[in-house]
């Protein structure tokens, strides 16, 4: 039943597209936002241009893992911080101070107590939640969250997803600082993100 769809150009074309990227990591869920409804190979060629020619070979690590899949041999290439030989003490200094969990943040959050926490990196996961978990998410992170608590988060796509999809109860305690984020995401060395982002809670 398959067979005469996947022989069309155009399904095959938009088939590997999909495929490929979830191979680095680009689920199904983020394929959209990352498109934005522009053609996909026009976005992905302007945000490898960015992480070859946006920044300097000499400090860019991002750019050194994506090409060579490793750092610099020799030692003499840029690395990310922990990594360096001179952190190496404050690193081993500090170790006991990690915990790793093998289960969700909403679920850890959900555990700690009000206003305990001021810093919250979420990296890219918001991007394939549905509405009901950010709003879950977002509830727990208020909560537990000072007033003046920071809330970081990349997006594939490059505007906020929060506005139109977050209760609006909630993204009302929280204010977006469109030009740092702005600014944050254009000295951004990954590249690969369409915006990095940046709420502060009010109050």
């Amino acid at each position: 039943m398959l067979a005469p769809l996947f022989d069309k150009p155009a399904v095959r074309w938009a088939t590997a597209n999909r495929l490929s990227l979830y191979g680095l990591g680009i689920p199904p869920a983020q394929y959209e936002a990352l498109a934005g409804g522009r053609d996909m190979g026009t976005v992905l060629r302007s945000r490898v241009e960015r992480l070859a020619c946006g920044f300097s070979l000499d400090d860019n690590y991002f750019t050194w893992q994506a090409v060579g899949r490793r750092y610099s041999r020799d030692g003499q290439g840029p690395l990310p911080p922990y990594l360096r030989r001179e952190q190496f003490d404050a690193v081993r200094a500090r170790v006991d101070r990690v915990e790793v969990l093998n289960r969700s943040v909403t679920e850890y959050l959900a555990g700690c107590p009000d206003a305990s926490r001021d810093r919250y990196v979420l990296l890219d996961a918001q991007d394939w939640m549905t509405d009901a978990q950010l709003t879950a998410l977002w509830a727990e992170i208020t909560r537990t969250a000072r007033p003046g608590a920071r809330v970081i988060f990349r997006t594939a796509a490059e505007p906020s997803l929060l506005p139109g999809r977050l209760d609006p109860a909630l993204l009302a305690r929280w204010r977006y600082e469109a030009a740092l984020s702005r600014t944050l995401t254009e000295r951004d060395r990954s590249a690969i993100y369409g915006g990095f982002h940046l709420y502060i809670l009010e109050g």
